[in-house]
């Protein structure tokens, strides 16, 4: 069982789940976002992605988490995003041992997460949500640039501190999220790439293949 929903948190989705009888692996896509996540009394960070991982289900495990996006996980955390990527770090290697032992041992992890990350919470910076909301809406990065008064150069560093990569490879991690949702929805492959922005279907079909691992159509069957 999975479940979701908006933390009181801008930019943040607290998400929760219990591993039932007959859970399958799953497939976790990049999605530009980092959490923090307990599970089973254990608390660590998922970096952001650049590649899928593969979720191996254990019988009765029971997990808590808080997904960052728009860049605001690096500040919470203390880090910039790109020491984390396509890690899993033990939290107690970014905080205090004695606030993750709390963590872990709280009869409430879900309100735990929530009040230690509002207890370091820093203003979201404007041109990192505002790099976000573009990429998902597929707008060229040029133009995101141009929109921010920054040179190509300085929106990278600012990504890589915010996203731990570029706004390209951003860019093409949101492009791809677009066009998984399209298929899901039952929208035909060559209407996802002409939608989605890709320049053809073959074009398509290489991208999610090689950030999820199998071609589009294994990917929404499983």
């Amino acid at each position: 069982m999975y479940s979701e929903r908006a933390s009181s948190l801008p930019h943040v989705i607290a998400w929760w789940s219990v591993t039932g009888p007959g859970a399958r692996e799953s497939r976790i896509l990049p999605d530009g976002c980092l959490d923090i996540i307990w599970k089973d009394g254990r608390v660590f960070v998922a970096g952001p992605d650049t590649t899928a991982q593969i979720g191996r289900p254990v019988l009765g495990s029971r997990m808590f988490a808080l997904r960052f996006s728009a860049g605001t996980g690096p500040p919470v955390l203390g880090v910039p995003a790109s020491e984390l990527v396509d890690q899993q770090v033990p939290l107690d290697a970014l905080w205090s041992s004695a606030a993750v032992r709390r963590l872990a041992e709280s009869s409430d992890p879900m309100a735990a997460l929530t009040e230690a990350a509002r207890s370091r919470w820093a203003t979201p910076d404007p041109v990192m949500v505002a790099l976000a909301a573009a990429s998902s809406a597929g707008r060229p990065i040029d133009a995101i640039a141009a929109d921010c008064g920054f040179s190509p150069r300085q929106l990278l560093r600012r990504s890589n501190a915010a996203f731990g990569y570029g706004p390209k490879v951003l860019a093409r991690i949101l492009r791809m999220q677009r066009a998984v949702g399209m298929a899901r929805a039952g929208l035909p492959f060559a209407a996802v790439s002409a939608s989605a922005g890709y320049a053809d279907q073959a074009h398509l079909a290489r991208e999610v293949r090689a950030m999820a691992g199998v071609p589009l159509g294994s990917l929404i069957s499983s």
